[in-house]
């Protein structure tokens, strides 16, 4: 379990955190290994990490009964149907949080009308990492 802001990553100097993990993930996706900007060896928990950020910014809308579990089939109520997806396919693709239709949609690469949580703030970039990070270790059901 991670603690309440405690990074993910080791900290060098120069750069905050965040911008280290967000070159990191830039200079991976383009095959470049950047030494020294890693994600710590610390376990993201479901229970501890994931579900309260779900609780927080998905659950209203993506639970049985809701709008957005109507609209797509997806719900966050619990690890299984998270990992279910939706009516149209998986959210979640453990070990790729890139590719993840979940992230996808939280940081705004798609379409700006599918943008989510829908209509609401926008997801704090912390909890995306937290997401992101877990999904990356294998969205395990931790």
């Amino acid at each position: 379990m991670v603690a309440q802001g405690q990074p993910y990553f080791r900290s060098d100097k120069g750069m905050s955190d965040m911008a280290k993990c967000t070159v990191w993930t830039v200079f991976v996706l383009a095959g470049v290994v950047l030494a020294g900007c890693e994600r710590a060896d610390q376990q993201v928990s479901y229970s501890a990490d994931v579900e309260p950020v779900l609780a927080e910014h998905c659950l209203s809308c993506h639970q049985p009964g809701a709008a957005g579990y109507e609209a797509s089939g997806f719900s966050v109520e619990n690890y299984a149907a998270l990992m279910k997806g939706t009516k149209f396919g998986p959210v979640v693709i453990p070990g790729d949080a890139f590719s993840s239709n979940l992230i996808v949609l939280v940081e705004g690469r798609a379409h700006s009308s599918i943008r989510m949580p829908h209509g609401e703030r926008k997801v704090a970039p912390e909890d995306i990492e937290t997401l992101n990070v877990w999904i990356d270790q294998g969205a395990l059901d931790n």
